[in-house]
């Protein structure tokens, strides 16, 4: 997998190495860069970057689209969190983010917009599944402040 830093910088990694950086990780998985949802999505979790940061809480964006198109994205709207690209979605399938359906015949996928906030030891503390984009960073922050304080 390759992880692209909020400072550019993209280097390979393992989850267990990305989990490591922070006490807690938001993985956050969305279908597509720079379409409506995505983009209004993305941008509320960047204004809220550091609120999460405050609670040392990491938001990694995970997608299956490659480097080069999330880099463009960031720039574009200038988002901030890091970015896990997944184009054989090993993450995706472990997380229960994609969806298969033989539909007459025809094998029809998409990614689940799903949120999932694990500890440094992989526990998952809770789960978004099948989320709607508009107020979902806002929701979860408000889990966070209620549950974890």
């Amino acid at each position: 997998m390759q992880l692209i830093q909020s400072d550019w910088s993209v280097v390979s990694t393992t989850l267990p190495e990305t989990l490591s950086r922070s006490s807690y990780t938001l993985l956050y998985f969305y279908p597509k860069n720079d379409t409506p949802g995505c983009t209004l999505e993305a941008q509320d979790f960047t204004k809220l970057n550091s609120e999460f940061a405050k609670k040392w809480i990491q938001i990694v964006w995970v997608s299956k689209d490659d480097s080069d198109s999330h880099c463009k994205f960031v720039a574009k709207y200038e988002l901030s969190p890091s970015y896990i690209s997944d184009p054989d979605l090993l993450l995706h399938k472990k997380y229960g983010a994609w969806w298969e359906k033989n539909n007459y015949g025809k094998i029809v996928t998409w990614v689940i917009r799903s949120t999932f906030l694990l500890d440094s030891d992989w526990q998952e503390l809770h789960s978004w599944k099948n989320v709607k984009a508009t107020w979902h960073a806002q929701r979860v922050l408000d889990w966070v402040d209620q549950n974890m304080s």
